[in-house]
Formats: structure tokens, sequence, C-alpha cells
């Protein structure tokens, strides 16, 4: 691999913008990092386990959520290579073909490492309970394994709304942008100061589509104007409108998810936290130079592209690292501290490092499915191929089965366990199959013709 890295570091277009990329990977690294810092195992008399968050162990340490839920720029990072993709194929591609050629090109990467990583995961649940094994760690891991995959639904609305949201941001710009912050302010408007039932949800797309629009912004340039410092006015204003948030309003400290809190910032997201998103972005931004000099440097940019080509399988799999790890302490009959205490904070050098190295096994054993195909973006959609509607009822399918699963767990193969994804029901072999069929309508909808 390390020959083939270098390669693709040589042969990296000098218009090629670095800083993307190691954004990219950072966003991603600090999440799965976060994850194994802040999960608190405890097993109780019974024998079984429980995973609590460090965070509500300890509640001094939640104002590092406003460093660590970085998940804001990976987003801002999306809409900037989503804006370039699909100008680079509406240049090249025939016009009724764009929008499922655009798909396929940008989901391909996502969604085969995903649905590897439902299928690995789907037959060993399955296989466990007919089994009928359970008890220690194991229940708990086969619910919270899934838990990342809602990033993966949030990921897709993003893609799928890509065009649309891309022509409104070509006519209005930064109007585009203050539009879905206003409709996110009058969504938490009418949740809290009116009560409106349901209408919360609505910002699961307000707020990270306003978050996903900066990077269109940032595409054009539009981030930085001679004489005019708008990183620092958007960092300022987002930071501010953050901090006045949560001290006046019903808005937790934390920017994740906190277990047994009446309103989280994350689900569905609030207002605070597309404030949160917007300081982030301009912080970000204003690092862009130095980090921009770091990267010119050989060997830093080829740690960069070994990891962007397995960073999506490395999230996919961190937490089945980390729960392998905690569960061979447990089978080991290694006591595990009381969570926060000396000889937990003593273990967590040790727990991290093992849940790295776990982690590196299993990219090992599945990055083949990230590698992109040898198609190229530029080649021409097959004429037989699936309409763009067709493309994106598969991203809709997709979108509600990753979603499900995220909320069912696969431990609800066979229990039964249910949950709502906005107005359907979900079990756990509904979700998996309306994965698959939407990523096989996704793959079909965009696959190039052979010649």
């Amino acid at each position: 691999m390390g020959s083939s890295v270098r390669e693709l570091a040589e042969k990296t277009p000098a218009g090629r913008d670095r800083y993307i990329d190691l954004l990219r990977v950072a966003s991603l690294g600090t999440v799965v990092v976060g994850h194994w810092l802040m999960a608190a195992v405890t097993v109780g008399d019974d024998g079984h386990a429980e995973v609590g968050n460090l965070l509500a162990v300890v509640p001094g340490l939640q104002p590092l959520t406003w460093l660590l839920q970085i998940m804001p720029v990976f987003f801002f990072v999306g809409g900037f290579s989503h804006a370039l993709s699909y100008r680079s194929l509406r240049r090249k591609t025939p016009g009724g073909s764009v929008y499922s050629a655009f798909l396929r090109a940008r989901l391909q990467r996502l969604l085969r490492p995903t649905m590897v990583f439902i299928g690995v995961w789907g037959a060993a649940a399955l296989l466990l309970q007919l089994l009928g094994q359970g008890g220690a760690l194991l229940d708990v891991t086969l619910r919270l394994v899934a838990q990342p995959l809602w990033f993966i639904g949030i990921y897709l609305a993003m893609v799928a709304f890509t065009p649309p949201l891309l022509r409104l941001h070509e006519r209005y710009g930064w109007g585009a942008f203050g539009g879905l912050v206003l409709a996110a302010g009058a969504v938490d408007t009418a949740r809290f100061a009116f009560g409106v039932p349901y209408v919360e949800f609505l910002n699961f797309a307000f707020v990270w589509l306003a978050v996903h629009q900066l990077g269109f912004l940032r595409a054009d340039g539009r981030l930085r104007m001679p004489g005019v410092p708008l990183p620092a006015a958007l960092a300022a204003a987002g930071l501010a409108g953050a901090a006045a948030l949560v001290a006046l309003g019903p808005y937790p400290l934390s920017m994740v998810g906190m277990p047994g809190e009446r309103v989280s910032n994350m689900a569905p997201p609030t207002f605070a936290l597309l404030c949160h998103g917007m300081w982030l972005v301009g912080a970000v931004e204003l690092l862009r130079q130095p980090a921009v000099r770091w990267l010119a440097r050989p060997r830093v940019w080829r740690g960069v592209v070994a990891a962007n080509g397995v960073s999506m399988t490395a999230f996919l799999w961190h937490l089945t690292a980390m729960l392998g790890v905690y569960g061979t302490l447990i089978a080991a009959d290694v006591p595990l501290p009381e969570p926060a205490s000396a000889a937990w904070w003593a273990q967590v050098p040790l727990r991290m490092v093992a849940a790295a190295l776990l982690t590196a096994v299993l990219v090992a054993a599945f990055r083949r499915f990230e590698r992109p195909s040898r198609a190229r973006e530029s080649a021409a959609v097959a004429p037989g191929a699936v309409s763009g509607p067709a493309a994106a009822l598969g991203v809709a399918l997709c979108l509600f089965g990753v979603l499900g699963l995220s909320m069912v767990g696969f431990g609800g193969l066979l229990e039964g366990r249910t949950a709502m994804v906005v107005a359907v029901r979900m079990t756990a072999p509904v979700a998996v199959g309306m994965a698959l069929a939407g990523w096989l309508l996704v793959e079909r909808a965009g696959r190039r013709s052979a010649g």
C-alpha cells in the first residue's frame, strides 16, 4: 500500500485543495477518538455491561464538546466536494443523466463499505441470536455498533439535495445560506416558544443543510474576500450565538447527546448546534494558511492521502474495535475501574492503543471495499441506465434503512424491536432490506457503459 500512496501523493494535481482532505480526515478522526475516550463501561453484579458517557459522569468536561463535536466540519467539507463534483459532471454528462451519475460517483465509496459493514454485522448478529448467545457486553454491542450509521443517513440526504441547493446557491449566494439559517431558527421558535409538536425534526434538514451550504460558499471562494475578515466574523458570530443560546435559552451545554436529557443539541439538531457549526467553520478557515504550508511537506501529505483512503472504513468499525477491547477485558476478568477514577484514567491510554490496533486490523480486512471503481466520472452514462427519479428512490431507501438500523441496532433482528423514522415504523430486518435495495438502485443508476 505504501508505494500506491506515494504514487497518489506525487500525482496530486497542483490545484487540489489539500486542506479540504486534511479536514475530512481530522473530523472523522476526532469523532473516533472522542468515542473511545467518552465510553464509560461498567459491569453490574448480574454480569451485564452498560456503556455510559464520561461527560455524564464528569459534567465539567462538557465544554470540551465545543471542540470535539466536529461533525459540522465534515458536512462543510462535503458541501465543498459535492459542489465541485456536480459541476464537473454537469459539464461532461448528458443532461438527463447528471443526477444519477452524480449520486453513484459521490456515494460509491460511502455505500460500499457501509453495506459490507451491515452485511457482516447482520450475519453475525443473526447467527448469535439463533445460537442463543447474549449477556455481558454482547447485547449492548449489537445495539451500539450501528449507532454511527445515523451519520451515513444524514450524509445521504446532503448528497441527494446537492443539485437543487446548488442551484439556489448559484442564484442567491449567501442568501440561500441565510434562508436555511432563518428556517432553522423558526423551527426552534415554534418548538420552544409555541410547543408545536414534531416540528423539531425539520432541523435534521435545515441545520445540516445550512452547514453544507457553507461548503458551497467555500467552493466559490466566498468565505474569503479582500479586506473582509469573513472567517473571523463567522467564528465570532457563531461562538457568541451558541454561548448566548446556552446561557439564556433551553439549550444544554453539551454539543453531543447526553443520556436522559430532555433537550439534546444533536437529536434533533438545534439552532445552538448550527451556531456551533458556524464557529467551527470560521475557525478552521482561520487556520487554513498555516495548514496549507504544513501540507506542502511530502511526508505529511502522504499521511493525509493514506488516511483518506481508509477513513470511512475506520469510522464504521471503530466502535466494534472499542467494544472488542472491553469485551476482551471482561472475558479475561480484568477489573474495570470506576469511570473517571484515577485507575480509569490510567487505563485510558492502554485501551485507546488497543482499540487503534484492532481498528487497524479491521481496516486491513475491509479497506478494499472503500476503493473507488475504475470507472471515471467523466465516462458516459449507459443509455439504459436507471432514471434520476429511480436513483433518488434508491437514496431515500438507503437513508431510511441506515437511520432505522442506527436506532434499532443489530440486536433487533429476531427481537422485533422497532423505531419510528419520520412516519415509518422500522424493524431491523426491514431496515437492512431497505438499505440493500436502495444501494442496488444507486449502483445501477449511474453505471457507466463499457465502451
